[in-house]
This record gives C-alpha cells, sequence and structure tokens, in this order.
C-alpha cells in the first residue's frame, strides 16, 4: 500500500451562477480582479495562483451552512461596498449571500495563515502586505514562519 497524497492548497473554486455576465458585474463591484478567460457557460477569475470559476446555470437550493473563504487585502473595503450595493452581511465575520445563493466568506490576509509566496504577492500588485501578530504567531506554531 502505498502513502496517503498530502493536502497542498485549492486550486479554484466552482460556483454556480444565474447568469455568468451578472456575476461578472457582480464581483467586479466588489472586488479588482483579472478575468483569466471565458468558455462558453464559464468565466474563470484569476486570484494570484488560484481561480474562480463561474458556471452559468444554479441546480443546488441556496447555501447555509456551506460556504468557501475568500481572501483579501482589505476586508473593511468589501466592508464598505456591500453596504453601499445593499448586501445583508451576517455571521461572526464578513459573510454574504450571491444573489444566486452561494455564501462567501470574507478574510483579511493580514489575519489568517494563508500565505502567499513573495513572488505571487509582487505580481497581484501587493508586495509588502504584512501578516498580524496573530497571524505570525499562529504560524510559528506551525513551524511555517520564523
Amino acid at each position: 500500500m502505498t502513502g496517503q497524497a498530502r493536502l497542498v492548497g485549492v486550486n479554484h473554486v466552482a460556483l454556480e451562477v444565474g447568469d455568468v455576465d451578472e456575476a461578472l458585474a457582480l464581483y467586479g463591484r466588489l472586488f479588482s480582479f483579472e478575468l483569466r478567460g471565458r468558455a462558453g457557460r464559464m468565466a474563470f477569475i484569476d486570484m494570484g495562483d488560484q481561480f474562480i470559476a463561474l458556471s452559468q446555470g444554479r441546480t443546488q437550493p441556496p447555501d447555509q451552512a456551506r460556504h468557501f473563504g475568500l481572501v483579501v487585502d482589505d476586508k473593511e473595503a468589501v466592508r464598505e461596498r456591500l453596504k453601499e450595493l445593499g448586501v445583508r452581511v451576517f455571521g461572526r465575520g464578513l459573510d454574504f449571500h450571491d444573489p444566486w445563493g452561494n455564501q462567501i466568506q470574507v478574510v483579511d490576509y493580514r489575519d489568517i495563515q494563508f500565505t502567499k509566496t513573495d513572488e505571487v504577492l509582487q505580481a497581484q500588485g501587493l508586495a509588502g502586505l504584512e501578516k498580524s501578530e496573530r497571524a505570525l504567531d499562529e504560524l510559528r506554531a506551525r513551524g511555517i514562519s520564523a
């Protein structure tokens, strides 16, 4: 028997949306991003070395506890933008539903263990984005940071 594969990270998240163009417009009002490309009824939004795949045609009911977390460089800017757009925020942090029922939790890069290489941060125009002491303590406790 061979050993088990180790989890390395998340390559992408796929979201079902009612309309890809509407989804791109909404996400474009909330976040700065580059469109990786489109194929048929799908669009791909770059997040450095990861991406979101938007697929037209919602087949599931709205999310309840199921969600995914998006990491941003300015969580409070997203909070303000959601408020301006009249999108209801809920939960302990910054959670919201998009119009198709996808539950999204927004977290700030500075406050979590998730890290990007200096090269990826540079390519995203985020060079110098620093971690909080709490996040650094969590990384040190796991042997990930000095």
